[in-house]
This record gives C-alpha cells, sequence and structure tokens, in this order.
C-alpha cells in the first residue's frame, strides 16, 4: 500500500502530520528524558571516578550529533517515513543494550546503549523540520509548535516509567525502565507508519546554492547560534541538575520529579510559542527564551532547595521552549526548497554537536567547580546570542529566488 501523498494538499496534509508527528514526538521524546534522568545515576553506580558519571548522558547527545547527518542522507534517499521508522527500530534496539549494560554493571555496555539512543534521537530532532515540509509560510512556526506539544506528553512518559519501574528489578537497579524505554519505541513504529510525508522525488531533490553560502547569510549565523546556545546550556545545566541535586542530599525521586517539570516546561508552551512568534515575531520570541535561559541561572545561584532546583528547571524549559523554536523558525527563512534537507542537517550537526560538548563537560565541571559554576557559565553564551541576533535584525534581507 502507498503511503506517500501529493504535497500540494496544502495545510490540510501538514496539519495531519503535525498531529502524526506529534505523537511520534510523545514516544521518542520519551526515549532522552530516561537517558537524561538516569545516565548519570547509573553511571556513578559503575564508575570510581565521578567526573565520568554524565559520560552515558553525553554519549547520548555526540549520538545526536553524530546521527544527524546520516539520518538526513537516508531520508532524502528513502524517504521520511521510512527514515523514521528506522529510527525507532533502533531506539529498541538501543534501550535494550543500555539495560543489559546496567543489569551486568558493564560502564562500556552501558555507554553504547545510552550513544546508540542519541541515534533514534538525530530522527526525532528532525521532527519538527519534517512537519514544516507540507506547511505553508504562514503555518509553519505553528506546524514545528505542534510537533513540540508531543514533548509535553513525553515529559510524563519518560520520568513516570523511571517512577513506576526503577524498583521492577532490584538486582539490576534502573534496567527495567531502559526496557521500558524500549517498549515505547516499539510503539512509536506503530505511530509513525501513520505519517503521510511527501513523494520521495520532493525529499531527494537536490541542488540550490552550495551550503557554505547558505551558512555566510547573517540570519543563518545569528540563528544556528542561538540555537546552539538555547539548547547547548540548556543540556549543560540539565545533565548536571540530577546528580547535583542528589549531592545537595535531595531523592532521586526528587531529581526525577525535577527532570519531568523540566521537560513539562520545555514543551508545555508549545501551544502558544507558534502564536507569540506569529504576533511579535522569531527574533523577538528567540530573545525572549536565551534571558529565560539567563533568569534560570540566576534561580538557580540563589539557593539548593528543592524548589530552587525545580523552579530553575522549569524557566530553563521555557527558555529553551522559546529559544529553540524561536531560532529553528529563524532557519527555515534561510533556505530554498530544494535546499531544505542539507541545511537541516548541517543545523542540526552544528546545534548537536555543541550540545554533545556541553554534556561531556557539564559532569566533569560539576565534580570540580560544584552547582555555582555551572550556573555561571551560563552567562557569556547568552550574551553572544543575543549580540548576535540583534545584529541580524539590521542586516538587508536577501530576496528569494
Amino acid at each position: 500500500m502507498n503511503h506517500q501523498v501529493r504535497v500540494d494538499d496544502g495545510d490540510t496534509l501538514a496539519k495531519r502530520n503535525a498531529v502524526v508527528l506529534a505523537c511520534a514526538q510523545a514516544l521518542g521524546g520519551a526515549s532522552p528524558s530516561i537517558v537524561i534522568s538516569l545516565g548519570g545515576i547509573v553511571g556513578s553506580q559503575l564508575v570510581t571516578d565521578q567526573t565520568f558519571a554524565t559520560v552515558p548522558v553525553s554519549l547520548m547527545q555526540l549520538g545526536i550529533a553524530v546521527g544527524v547527518i546520516p539520518a538526513a542522507m537516508l531520508m532524502r534517499r528513502f524517504g521520511r517515513r521510512n527514515g523514521y521508522l528506522l529510527g525507532a527500530l533502533i531506539g529498541a534496539i538501543a534501550a535494550s543494550v543500555a539495560a543489559a549494560g546496567a543489569s551486568t554493571r558493564l560502564f562500556w555496555l552501558f555507554c553504547l546503549g545510552t550513544f546508540a539512543c542519541g541515534l533514534y534521537g538525530a530522527f526525532v530532532q528532525s521532527y519538527r523540520f519534517a512537519a514544516a515540509d507540507s506547511a505553508t509560510e504562514s503555518f509553519r512556526p505553528r506546524a514545528i509548535s505542534w510537533v513540540m506539544i508531543g514533548g509535553i506528553a513525553a515529559g510524563v512518559i519518560g520520568p513516570q516509567s523511571v517512577y513506576w519501574t526503577r524498583d521492577l528489578t532490584p538486582d539490576a537497579p534502573f534496567a527495567a525502565s531502559f526496557l521500558a524505554q524500549g517498549c515505547l519505541a516499539l510503539i512509536a513504529i506503530l505511530v509513525i507508519l501513520q505519517l503521510r510525508a511527501p513523494p520521495v522525488a520532493a525529499v531527494v531533490q537536490s541542488g540550490g546554492r552550495p551550503l557554505p553560502e547558505i551558512m555566510r547569510q547573517p540570519k543563518f549565523i545569528a540563528s544556528v547560534t542561538a540555537a546552539l546556545v538555547a539548547y547547548g546550556l540548556m543540556s549543560f545545566v540539565m545533565t548536571a541538575a540530577p546528580l547535583a541535586m542528589v549531592g545537595c542530599g535531595h531523592s532521586v525521586g526528587d531529581a526525577a520529579l525535577g527532570i519531568q517539570w523540566h521537560v513539562l516546561a520545555m514543551f508545555g508552551p508549545s501551544f502558544f510559542t507558534g502564536r507569540l512568534i506569529a504576533r511579535f515575531g522569531k527574533a523577538q520570541v528567540t530573545v525572549a527564551g536565551l534571558l529565560l535561559t539567563a533568569l534560570a541561572a540566576i534561580i538557580g545561584l540563589s539557593g539548593i532547595s528543592v524548589a530552587h532546583f525545580w523552579i530553575a528547571l522549569v524557566v530553563l524549559g521555557v527558555g529553551w521552549n522559546f529559544g529553540f523554536i524561536g531560532a529553528t523558525a529563524l532557519v527555515t527563512d534561510c533556505y530554498r526548497p530544494k535546499e531544505r534537507v542539507k541545511v537541516q542537517a548541517a543545523n542540526d550537526f552544528l546545534v548537536f554537536g555543541s550540545v554533545a560538548i556541553a554534556s561531556f563537560s557539564s559532569g566533569g565541571l560539576l565534580h570540580a567547580g560544584g552547582w555555582d559554576s555551572v550556573n555561571w557559565l551560563v552567562f557569556p553564551p547568552v550574551a553572544i546570542a543575543l549580540a548576535l541576533v540583534a545584529w541580524q535584525a539590521f542586516q538587508k534581507p536577501v530576496a528569494p529566488a
């Protein structure tokens, strides 16, 4: 049965795809929240040098960065739907490997599993672009927001999976949580089968301007920088937060709930972020997100109670939503239809490469300098991103082809 349909169905097709992709996001987005909630905690149980405790989480982020270009190439060749089916299958296998690593107490095997979870995440991260592919320019920011709304469910599904399964295998702490993660990826396959992606001919279309020419645009430089700062700092702080909470005497349950509130705050505003962009502009919403990220660091510096951690994580999540969705919408203005696949892949490679670096440095900095040092390092990147967004706003727009 042919599941490919015409691209010119307008926003009826775009809305249908956005709903399907939001459901897939709810399931696929639960995967990183499980790894983030447990990766550092399990890692700390498997290594003696706590500097390496967050390496499993960092490797997941690295897997996303490494996977975005191969994922884009696969989807150019075989179409988005087939690529997403493969990604979900990888996710199920990856979670099983992570569970095996946790149960056998083999750090390298656990790390291999979390890295492969990142490869699954590379496919999931492009859901937002898939929603924009068949949307009109006016609906595009809302289509992206609709997909991100699926993260609200992911914010509940992931941490609650941890909460309900963490004690099912007492001889292998948290292994059951990773098995639950694999089951969610298998369910995602059933959802992705409902996607009516653009035809392969449209996806594999090549040509357009050379990538370096596109990347030299002031708007591209500013939007990608804003995206990598919003996402990189969110990952930097979020990776350290569960370990910092446990280190400050709070429970694993408090840490998992903190991540749950954080993920809900990441995706909850998506109900209205698209409308905010339509009303105030993409750059303005991006700036608001960056300022909220700085505010989260200020809250983190003001105390170490559970409330301080949770409020900081919630504000950080909202900041990520505004900053990342706003920057993603700005990126869609930088390319022509035939250039979209290569530009999207380049954008995600840069963003998630920076996220991987931020995540790797987070554990070492937390171990060496404490929670305050993590928060102080938020401010310089935010200042740079704000300056670049302001700079591009004064550049002369390039006429479309």
